[in-house]
């Protein structure tokens, strides 16, 4: 196994092999690298229980750390997915809400692990990124009103004048 010069590491009470295994079913370039089995009992864990897993989402390379309980997933860190249009945007929110995850605000959700995901359409971040102020103010309005990005509601937003 090659190992990344930087990796994000993702701590799990004990489900790291689970989740590297749902991320890899459900996004394209993911997959499950090596899984490894603690040498001796460790906190939070046994001897040969899973320690650790190496694997990538979209070809981001992550290590999942079966740490115990000790430390909690938050939104001070998420993973970003830049959508192609509403077909991509739903098959990946509903993967993610309908496997024990949860909605939010703005394009955010959780997986059931705790790591939060923002779905976001590419053309509600160029619209952010527009040099037109009008632009990004309509699309920053609009999508404060959503959980799950509306491609097309963006779309008319931007449209309006």
């Amino acid at each position: 196994m090659n190992i990344p010069k930087n990796t994000i590491c993702l701590w799990y009470d004990k489900d790291a092999e689970e989740a590297a295994h749902f991320y890899a079913s459900v996004f394209p370039d993911s997959e499950i690298e090596a899984v490894h089995s603690a040498p001796t009992d460790f906190p939070g864990g046994k001897k040969d229980d899973v320690l650790t897993v190496h694997f990538t989402v979209l070809g981001l390379p992550c290590l999942g750390l079966n740490g115990g309980d000790t430390f909690k997933q938050s939104e001070a860190f998420s993973f970003q997915v830049a959508t192609d249009d509403q077909a991509e945007t739903d098959r990946y929110w509903d993967a993610i809400v309908g496997n024990g995850g949860q909605e939010s605000d703005c394009g955010w959700c959780k997986d059931k692990w705790g790591v939060s995901w923002q779905i976001t359409p590419r053309v509600l971040s160029e619209a952010m990124n527009s040099t037109d102020p009008g632009v990004s103010e309509r699309a920053f309005t609009a999508m404060m009103t959503m959980q799950k990005i509306d491609v097309a509601t963006i779309e008319q937003a931007i449209a309006d004048n």
